[in-house]
């Protein structure tokens, strides 16, 4: 492990727990939403903290900041059914019960494509990314999982392996898709339709 892989291990390891220290000394009357912390924090890694205002399925949600400008942000390490597929209103449903109306910190190293936040959520001190994986409304996101720390990871990975023993819910299904794989068939589906019209 090369020395800017061990530093990014240990912020993520040990923010978590700062997370959790800071908001039990705080009174909920008395809690104010600070802005995102700067760029310049450990190697990468920022965080913002705000209200969740809307959850668009269940792997993506918007974050109210202090300032009140609203943050898109997608759950890192997770990919959740699309909201047409088999499972996406559930899933969509869970991560609502777990976030909305609540205020989260997100940890986040990147944007993607779509200038969407990617992070993982915590909410007084509980990875909501894991807890989807774990509840069986999302997949642990191989494609992804090196952008990942070691332990995150494993316990993604343990979590799928558990909810898919257990057929907890999209485990449910003799043989569910994958998003990635749903979004691919939607995608051919769409331009094969378009030649045959034109």
């Amino acid at each position: 492990m090369n020395f800017m892989t061990r530093r990014r291990f240990l912020v993520w390891l040990v923010l978590p727990v700062l997370v959790l220290l800071a908001s039990c000394g705080r009174q909920p009357a008395q809690r104010e939403v600070p802005h995102s912390v700067e760029p310049e924090r450990a190697v990468g890694v920022d965080i913002l903290t705000g209200r969740v205002v809307s959850v668009a399925d269940g792997d993506t949600i918007t974050v109210l900041d202090a300032n009140n400008v609203q943050h898109r942000i997608r759950l890192s390490g997770i990919d959740a059914p699309e909201s047409h597929q088999a499972f996406g209103t559930q899933s969509k449903k869970n991560l609502s019960e777990l976030v909305f109306g609540r205020d989260v910190t997100v940890i986040y190293e990147k944007t993607d494509q779509y200038g969407r936040l990617v992070g993982k959520i915590i909410v007084e001190g509980k990875d909501v990314n894991l807890a989807q994986v774990k509840s069986g409304m999302a997949w642990h996101y191989k494609e992804y999982q090196r952008e990942q720390t070691p332990e995150d990871r494993e316990l993604y990975a343990r979590a799928e392996d558990e909810a898919r023993a257990q057929h907890r819910g999209l485990w449910q299904d003799s043989n569910p898709v994958e998003p990635s794989q749903f979004r691919r068939e939607q995608r051919e589906e769409r331009r094969s339709k378009s030649a045959t019209e034109n």
